[in-house]
């Protein structure tokens, strides 16, 4: 073993704060998508008679990094899992635990934003749920879509992208897993020792965003670029010496991050197609939005990672006990899956009131955060059965 081996920090234990993070992303989800009923320009299922196009912009600042982030964690949670488990353990364990609530709510919630978006758009549409949901479920396979290998006239995935994308990924992960772990150590320990180049992931990013185009229906990002996201976050968010690089580096590409964000908005306000098309200026709007993605995100792990100020001089007081965020970072996957179907029912009923848009919003928001916490709190997480149909530990 040489020198540089030898000297390689030990590995940290399962940071807290990410779950916590990964919580508050879920949370913060609810109030994406309750804007998106009064934004202009995207297509979502209930839609207000009235619409502000401040929506669009402050949803980027959303897009551009808290997708990213969830996936850049799960990659990092399943470094630790693969080592408890080994990659077959691990396999079997994420197939349960997120096919199990793929197949539920593909089952029993995702056809109801769906149902409700013909009743909004269609005020002479009277089909019963029933028979819509059957319609629903008629599909067939199409492979080249890989990972979504079904398609129906009214089926879709819905917001569960996410679970398909990361299950896909994890099994994906699982058979090279011992490979990309002997490589990361290389890898990590070169980006660790020269900070500068723990930009080059940007690049990567970058070329699939302009090269294989943005995805709408994925928060805007290309689905492969998710991909390295997760691989960055299995290979490298764990590593000491990276960890010390981005608690050092976290405000200048932070800046850094913001002034690429920034230069995206003339392509998105102004140019053509920017999700798609393939002038110079739609490519190198793409291609800036990946590069800032992932300065956003090591920026914030930055931050996150760096020690918290003592108030007082003196022996360092014993950990705190904090239930709050304990509670949500459990709760992760099950508020997910719920806050979807939850939110469109909610617009579905407050779209119609005479009302300016703020009440409207804070309406959707506080109506839908108080039924996904009630719900997960009284019909999920109390029995075993339901634990398991929505992804979580029976303990």
């Amino acid at each position: 073993m040489d020198n540089s081996e030898s000297e390689r920090p030990a590995s940290a234990r399962r940071r807290g704060e990410l779950d916590t993070l990964r919580a508050l992303v879920v949370l913060g989800l609810v109030f994406f998508h309750a804007a998106l009923v009064f934004d202009p320009d995207d297509d979502f299922y209930v839609k207000n008679a009235e619409t502000t196009g401040a929506i669009t912009v402050l949803a980027g600042f959303g897009v551009v990094w808290a997708m990213p982030m969830l996936f850049l964690v799960a990659g990092l949670g399943a470094r630790h899992s693969i080592r408890r488990r080994g990659p077959g353990g691990f396999a079997r364990e994420r197939l349960l635990r997120l096919g199990v609530p793929l197949v539920f709510a593909t089952l029993t919630l995702l056809p109801l934003p769906q149902w409700l978006r013909l009743r909004a758009a269609d005020p002479g549409y009277h089909e019963s749920y029933g028979r819509f949901w059957l319609r629903f479920l008629t599909v067939h396979p199409d492979p080249a879509d890989f990972p979504f290998v079904l398609e129906g006239r009214h089926f879709e995935t819905g917001h569960l992208w996410f679970v398909v994308l990361l299950l896909a990924f994890c099994l994906l992960l699982a058979p090279v897993a011992a490979v990309l772990g002997t490589g990361s150590e290389r890898a990590a320990t070169a980006l660790g020792r020269r900070p500068g180049l723990l930009l080059l992931p940007a690049l990567p990013l970058a070329a699939i965003n302009a090269l294989l185009g943005m995805e709408e229906g994925f928060a805007g990002w290309n689905r492969w670029a998710y991909l390295l996201f997760f691989l960055y976050g299995y290979a490298l968010a764990d590593d000491e010496w990276i960890r010390a690089a981005m608690r050092r580096l976290a405000v200048p590409v932070g800046v850094l991050g913001v002034a690429l964000f920034a230069g995206t908005a003339p392509g998105f306000v102004a140019g053509d197609d920017p999700f798609t098309a393939w002038t110079p200026f739609a490519l190198s709007t793409r291609a800036m939005f990946g590069a800032a993605g992932w300065c956003w995100v090591v920026s914030i792990l930055g931050l996150l990672d760096r020690p918290r100020p003592r108030a007082h001089p003196g022996p360092r007081p014993a950990r705190r006990d904090q239930p709050v965020w304990d509670y949500l970072a459990v709760a992760a996957l099950p508020l997910y899956v719920l806050h979807q179907p939850v939110v469109v029912a909610f617009a579905y009923g407050v779209v119609g009131w005479s009302a300016p848009i703020a009440v409207k919003y804070a309406a959707i928001v506080a109506g839908s955060l108080a039924v996904i916490l009630a719900v997960y709190e009284f019909a999920i997480r109390r029995t075993r059965v339901t634990r398991f149909l929505f992804g979580m530990r029976a303990g």
